[in-house]
């Protein structure tokens, strides 16, 4: 793979070359290989179906998490967030010592204590991890989904972006079962509140306990807004907003 470095930025292909844009810029790369028939059908190619067939569970298993995420997830994401999950999904894969070489994936990792590990505190907008956003200890309550942050200073605890006068704070708890795609969730009423030196006890709880089985995951969701003549205007479409992942269970 090349990186097209022309004036000319083309896309799509040309006898056998290929011109493409992505998240990192304009690329070119050559056709060849070996051909999906006998990918699908040799024999020496079992490892490599093996492991599509598992990449391609992981694939799902992180658009199941994106999807339980709701619309919380378009205020807060980065371009490459789909990929980062497919990564995260991929190592909590290789925790499932159940199923055999090829069948491996994320539903049997998340039983594990390592697998529910390896999602715990995830970000979906990588330019706004949690840890350098809220400067605050908070609790999480794993029966009722209900986060607390006590004695919170916002202006002193929070890492705020230029031109924020206030910020907003929403929870939610979700049940998915990885293996099915089944899922329920609830969530917390948002609370917004100005940037200034007053301290208060932030309380974020669920509207109910989702049903259902499946791996239990809560989601915090910090925006971050300017106001002007009474209004508040979100900041730069969100590249300041933190959605984490605090606990799975």
């Amino acid at each position: 793979m090349a990186k097209n470095t022309s004036l000319f930025k083309v896309e799509g292909t040309l006898d056998n070359v290929t011109f493409y844009k992505s998240a990192d810029g304009h690329f070119v790369r050559t056709k060849g290989g070996v051909s999906k028939s006998r990918i699908l059908n040799d024999p020496a190619f079992v490892r490599t179906r093996e492991n599509g067939a598992e990449f391609g569970r992981s694939a799902g298993a992180g658009k199941m998490l994106r999807m339980a995420s709701g619309t919380m997830v378009f205020k807060a994401k980065d371009a490459k967030l789909s990929s980062r999950l497919v990564q995260v999904m991929s190592k909590i894969k290789n925790l499932d010592t159940v199923s055999v070489r090829g069948e491996r994936n994320a539903a049997e990792g998340l039983l594990t204590a390592e697998g529910q590990q390896v999602l715990r505190g995830f970000d979906f907008n990588n330019r706004a991890p949690l840890l350098s956003v809220l400067f605050a200890p908070f609790s999480v309550d794993n029966s009722t989904g209900a986060f607390v942050i006590a004695d919170f200073t916002p202006k002193e605890q929070l890492n705020y972006p230029p031109g924020a006068t206030h910020f907003s704070m929403r929870s939610s708890f979700v049940v998915l079962d990885f293996a099915s795609g089944v899922r329920d969730v609830t969530y917390s009423t948002p609370v917004n509140l100005p940037i200034t030196m007053a301290t208060a006890t932030v309380t974020l709880t669920p509207s109910g306990i989702p049903q259902g089985n499946g791996t239990q995951i809560h989601f915090l969701l910090i925006e971050f807004f300017q106001e002007v003549n009474g209004a508040q205007y979100s900041l730069k479409d969100g590249a300041y907003n933190v959605l984490n992942i605090l606990d799975v269970v």
